[in-house]
């Protein structure tokens, strides 16, 4: 009985390990919020990611970016718009890679106000 409690409890506590993957707790600007200027793009990690790929678009296309941090793992990821952004709807996607290996992808949007 005991031992059979004891397995159960491994297997839930592994399952349950396998299946924890690193979260984006937050973005610069808030995912669907519109703001009057945008100065940074940031994402915020409860776990190191390497951030691979990042591609900011609008109707108008792809946007530049200046990234601020590296492709070393960190729990924030920065970039700057080269140019000021114009009004309108914009969308960043990225890639990763989280600590536990695992590929890990994204997006949030936001707009740009008139």
């Amino acid at each position: 009985m005991i031992r059979t409690l004891f397995a159960s409890l491994v297997l839930a506590f592994t399952a349950a390990l396998a299946t924890a993957h690193s979260q984006k707790q937050g973005t610069t600007p808030a995912d669907g919020a519109t703001v009057a200027k945008v100065e940074e793009l940031a994402m915020r990690f409860d776990d190191p990611m390497r951030i691979s790929s990042v591609t900011l678009t609008s109707s108008g296309g792809a946007v530049a970016l200046s990234r601020e941090t590296g492709t070393d793992p960190a729990m924030e990821f920065r970039a700057v718009p080269v140019a000021p952004l114009a009004p309108g709807a914009y969308t960043l996607d990225w890639r990763g890679m989280a600590s536990d290996g695992h590929p890990m992808q994204g997006s949030f949007s936001f707009t740009v106000a008139d």
